[in-house]
């Protein structure tokens, strides 16, 4: 009877929410959930309702005030609205993985971010190098990034025979890809600075570093100065996606309520009989009350905030933003392979030669540390896999091509991702069954001797 007092009251609604709640903390199914959002739309795309499914994405939502207008296409909102609540969340797991997790060792942190450093440097150089002088070239960020939900999903395929850390490396590289390229989005394809808007939004970021320095813990303040310096960004020029990065890294890492404190004020509320929290006990109510909070801010804002939203972007934004972006019609009348070839090879060849090659020179110059788990033909098939550049590929491209491009851009980028996965995971499921025939013919011979020497 105790042991059931002690566990939070169920209602009828748990019956559902568990099971859903079970299903959204399986991070690899939303890998699934982008793929079919995919299909879909290239499906559309080259349905006979294509014409209805392009100008979906057209139609323009706003504000109206006499002559004062602020209206955007549904996908100008998702593409740069929507997806600063994605970078929100990618700079929540950087800090947090820097502060609390695994990369809190700088060495650790090093083998990544070169790798990063390397898988973006050498596919924007081939990518240059294919197109020439063309006006093309000025997308060059398209093919710097990596795709975090696709990866991971193509390593929950493998379950345990792909080591923890190879884990570990593929998302942080995938995170220091989104945040290297959101920062090249703001400074390279954005419009003409406006200054004073630009100062509106710094002046912003100061407040939210007051408010949080005096102590101000209210998600719905600093959500709404969020949305005015989102405005602010947005009018200057800058890509507004960059306050989702400005704010995640900004957010703490830390709890308010340590544990001995937290176990202190739950002690107060556990002297108390079982009738002493009930109307008129003043005393009894403000523990309780206290112990709500208690409980609440034991977690870092980092960690409330990805729980809450991180399901959010994983099953509604991200497949919300495939459907508006993934979409290319086959029979386009005009096709440039010189461009699409350039993006396939720069993710196919470009992205895993630079990933392992730097990742090689961090380690022989002492400057970061490989896992023992972690061999380097492991990390070489990962690095295969980083060509999987699907979502920041298609927001960069977006940007960059013009709607006569565009289509080839997005052909070369689907291309690549499909044969990046399929190689990668192929790949790493002959290097695990390798390493496992090899522990086999290990543990025998290690056997074998010992039984002989019981013999003799």
């Amino acid at each position: 009877m105790k042991e059931d007092l002690a566990q939070l009251p169920r209602e009828l609604a748990d019956q559902f929410t568990a099971p859903f709640l079970r299903f959204v903390r399986i991070e690899a199914m939303a890998g699934t959930v982008l793929l079919v959002c995919v299909l879909l739309a290239l499906s559309l795309a080259n349905s006979s309702w294509s014409a209805s499914y392009s100008a979906l994405w057209e139609i323009r939502v706003g504000l109206s005030v006499g002559d004062i207008e602020f209206s955007r296409s549904v996908q100008h909102w998702i593409n740069d609205g929507l997806m600063t609540l994605f970078f929100f969340v990618v700079a929540l797991e950087l800090k947090r993985e820097m502060v609390l997790g695994e990369l809190r060792d700088p060495r650790l942190t090093t083998l990544p971010l070169a790798g990063a450093v390397g898988g973006m440097l050498f596919p924007v150089g081939l990518f240059l190098l294919l197109v020439g002088r063309e006006p093309s070239s000025a997308g060059w960020g398209t093919v710097m990034s990596t795709d975090t939900a696709f990866v991971i999903g193509c390593l929950a395929l493998l379950g345990r025979r792909v080591p923890e850390s190879m884990r570990l490396f593929l998302l942080a590289l995938a995170i220091f890809d989104d945040i290297a390229a959101i920062l090249i989005v703001a400074v390279s394809y954005g419009d003409a600075l406006e200054w004073i808007p630009l100062a509106l939004g710094g002046a912003g970021v100061g407040v939210v570093a007051v408010i949080g320095w005096l102590g101000v813990r209210s998600i719905l303040i600093y959500f709404l100065i969020g949305i005015a310096i989102w405005l602010a960004f947005d009018a200057s020029g800058i890509h507004p996606t960059l306050t989702g990065v400005i704010l995640g890294m900004m957010t703490p890492a830390r709890s308010w309520v340590s544990d001995d404190r937290l176990h202190a004020i739950l002690d107060r509320v556990v002297a108390y009989p079982p009738s002493g929290h009930r109307e008129g006990n003043k005393d009894g109510q403000w523990a309780l009350r206290r112990a709500g909070v208690a409980t609440r801010e034991a977690f870092s804002p980092i960690e409330r905030l990805e729980l809450a939203l991180h399901p959010w972007i994983a099953f509604a934004i991200m497949p919300v933003f495939a459907l508006a972006n993934a979409g290319v019609t086959f029979n386009a009348e005009y096709f440039d392979t010189t461009l699409a070839l350039a993006v396939f090879l720069a993710f196919v060849v470009g992205k895993p030669v630079g990933i392992f090659l730097f990742s090689v020179l961090a380690v022989k110059l002492r400057l970061a540390h490989r896992p023992a788990d972690l061999s380097w033909g492991t990390l070489a098939a990962g690095g295969v896999l980083a060509g999987i550049g699907f979502t920041m590929a298609l927001f960069i491209g977006g940007l960059a091509f013009s709607r006569e491009l565009i289509s080839s851009v997005k052909i070369g980028i689907l291309t690549a991702s499909l044969v990046s996965a399929t190689v990668g995971v192929l790949a790493l499921m002959m290097l695990a069954k390798r390493t496992g025939a090899q522990q086999n013919i290990s543990g025998s011979l290690e056997i074998g001797p010992r039984r002989q020497t019981n013999v003799d």
